[in-house]
């Protein structure tokens, strides 16, 4: 199978070994008014990096999350997202804390945002139950580097690329266009996937 190969890839596979475990802090609970049923206890909002949170949800939820769905960073330009991770690297050392994308534009964007994404994937394939499937949005700027990416963390578990149309003006309609948006889906382990189909009627 081809791998994808970038500027830091070498110093992020392990990466998310490295990232320490932190202790959730709990801050808030909240509980059902009176007469309504009880809130589940299993739902959780995390605020803080999601590189710690998912770290953090490994003891307990390893191996036991059913499905996923992610929507990173397209990493068009536009977002001003900033790179933070602390990898033990001169070179990536020099990315921290800077913004990537128009405000801080170079040559090496699309090698920050694999080199982001690819811890992070990591830690969610280990959430995932053996039947357990993630779905990740993106668009084309990154589709075909992410597609390889979880090529290779999922070991060719792919299942499907799903195209969504995201606008229906007239341009998108008389001329090649990219009205379209991805979401693809991977399974812990495709053997055993049992994904139930749309009924008959809701098909379009």
């Amino acid at each position: 199978m081809p791998k994808l190969q970038w500027i830091g890839k070498d110093k992020v596979v392990h990466h998310h070994r490295d990232v320490p475990y932190r202790a959730l802090d709990l801050k808030y609970r909240f509980a059902a008014l009176a007469g309504m049923p009880a809130n589940s206890s299993g739902n959780r909002i995390i605020h803080g990096d999601n590189l710690d949170a998912l770290k953090s949800l490994i003891p307990e939820f390893e191996g036991k999350v059913n499905c996923i769905y992610i929507d990173p960073p397209y990493n068009t330009g536009n977002e001003g997202w900033v790179y933070n991770d602390a990898v033990n690297d001169p070179k990536m050392q020099k990315w921290l804390g800077q913004v990537v994308g128009k405000e801080g534009e170079d040559l090496t964007r699309h090698d920050k945002w694999l080199c982001m994404m690819y811890p992070r994937l990591k830690l969610l394939q280990r959430l995932l139950v053996d039947d357990g499937v993630i779905f990740v949005s993106i668009d084309d700027n990154e589709q075909a580097h992410l597609k390889l990416v979880l090529d290779e963390i999922f070991s060719g578990q792919f299942v499907a690329n799903v195209l969504w149309q995201k606008r229906t003006s007239p341009d998108a309609r008389l001329q090649l266009s990219d009205a379209h948006e991805h979401v693809l889906c991977y399974a812990k382990r495709i053997s055993t996937l049992s994904l139930n189909k749309i009924p008959q009627s809701r098909v379009c």
